[in-house]
């Protein structure tokens, strides 16, 4: 893995960074997630998703990270469907790393980062996160990072007009 990477809060600043990777990288990340507004791929849309992670942020409910090489945003990693309460302190990985920066241990390392963010910062004991039966790669990164796959959410994501099934990811923190 690459020791350089790093995970920080998203900031405002990093929606025009955000931007430029999906706009490049559209039809990479076709494959795996719906599809969007055209806004969605522009720096003042962007702004107003970074404003609705930090609200979430604020509330509780999400940590919203981006990944970093070099100090240039690469990427997010991000915790969703927080929840702290005592019996139920979980959260949702996500991620994803720009084409220009992947196979280089990047999310492997952006999700080893985020698991300590998780025990640590947030007090989670269970992390849970979901790939395509397909994305072999996010599988690995999984893996690698001590997560065991648990089942398969059936028809769980609406994806070019066809529902997809989704492969259940689980790695209990400690806590």
């Amino acid at each position: 893995m690459d020791s350089s990477t790093r995970v920080r809060l998203i900031e405002p600043a990093d929606a025009a960074a955000i931007a430029a990777h999906r706009v490049r990288d559209v039809e990479a990340f076709r494959p795996w997630e719906p599809a969007q507004p055209a806004r969605f791929l522009t720096a003042d849309g962007q702004a107003e998703r970074i404003e609705k992670l930090l609200a979430g942020h604020r509330a509780g409910t999400v940590w919203p990270g981006v990944v970093l090489a070099d100090d240039q945003v690469i990427g997010q990693v991000t915790v969703g469907g927080i929840l702290p309460q005592p019996h139920l302190r979980r959260g949702t990985v996500g991620y994803w790393i720009a084409s220009t920066a992947q196979n280089r241990g990047h999310a492997g390392r952006a999700v080893e980062l985020v698991l300590r963010v998780m025990t640590d910062e947030l007090g989670l004991h269970r992390a849970e996160a979901s790939t395509h039966l397909e994305n072999l790669p996010s599988q690995r990164v999984l893996r690698r990072n001590g997560f065991s796959p648990y089942g398969v959410a059936h028809s769980s994501i609406l994806l070019d007009g066809d529902w997809r099934d989704s492969l259940l990811w689980e790695r209990v923190l400690g806590g």
